[in-house]
């Protein structure tokens, strides 16, 4: 059986600022690529048919995967495998015309020897519709980063730990947002779970290095080594299992669980750096320096 052994890092080698300046000069550029973004398309990452609206068509087909985009005038936005049923495909437009895309399916895409029918189902959703949808997702959000930020208030009831967990899980999903931007990944119902997913994971290893670190004895570099034992352990063997995931969803075309996937990979490969460096740094000046001031 394998053993992860978590490196025992001389902190001391460091300053606070030094610590601190990698992970807030991550969390700059990605707020740099959300801005341009912004400024760009007028929101900051960018939208699924859950959120701007769009069509989605499930589709029986003996055309080959590639060949299905030049069936339509328009360009789909993603042309996904349905796995439990070989030829099927399923197809997402920005448009809203449900009509017209079905008649450009029937007309251009070879039918299968076992079916006619090349439709099997479409869906619409208005771009009005989306945009309730996207308020009720962004209100999820913030009521989560709201009971987070007050749970580690009531927790620790001193502003610097508690502002150091605010800031470190509120760079963790600031930074993959930032990453769906720059590989193309659309915000969407299930990439929002996966958002949610990171402040609970964020908060439980902010949580376990501020407890071991204020609330147990020992000194505090021996105390910091104890969370990351636990702490690196549970995040790199996450980091693993999602990163599996991923691999194995792109094998197999399902593309919604390659993006939670990434997603979660990459927000907990932010968490360690925010946990371990701009956390920890935090911690070591109330420590060291603004507890008795």
């Amino acid at each position: 059986m394998g053993y992860f052994d978590v490196p025992e890092i001389d902190y001391t080698r460091y300053t606070n600022r030094q610590l601190a300046a990698v992970p807030l000069a991550v969390l700059a550029v990605a707020l740099l690529i959300l801005g341009g973004w912004f400024v760009a398309f007028g929101t900051p990452v960018q939208l699924g048919i859950d959120f701007a609206g769009g069509t989605e068509l499930t589709v029986e087909t003996a055309s080959d995967r590639q060949d299905i985009p030049a069936a339509f005038e328009e360009d789909p936005e993603s042309v996904q495998s349905v796995q439990a049923q070989e030829n099927q495909y399923i197809i997402q437009f920005t448009s809203t015309d449900q009509e017209g895309l079905s008649e450009q399916a029937e007309a251009n895409l070879e039918p299968t020897d076992d079916n006619d029918e090349v439709i099997q189902s479409v869906s619409s959703t208005s771009a009005s519709f989306g945009s309730q949808t996207q308020q009720t997702a962004l209100l999820g959000i913030a009521a989560a980063f709201v009971g987070m930020s007050a749970l580690a208030f009531l927790l620790f009831r001193t502003f610097v730990p508690s502002i150091a967990i605010v800031a470190s899980a509120f760079s963790d999903i600031m930074i993959p947002l930032a990453f769906m931007n720059v590989v193309g990944i659309p915000l969407s119902l299930g990439t929002v779970a996966a958002l949610l997913m990171l402040i609970g994971y964020s908060v439980d290893s902010d949580i376990l290095l501020n407890n071991h670190i204020l609330r147990r004895g020992g000194d505090f570099y021996e105390s910091t080594y104890r969370a990351m034992q636990t702490g690196v352990t549970m995040t790199v063997t996450s980091m693993t299992a999602m990163l599996v995931m991923a691999i194995s969803a792109w094998i197999f075309g399902i593309e919604l669980l390659t993006s939670i996937g990434l997603i979660l990979f990459v927000g907990l490969a932010a968490d360690l750096m925010n946990t371990y460096m701009l956390n920890l740094s935090l911690l070591r000046w109330y420590k060291f320096e603004g507890i008795n001031r």
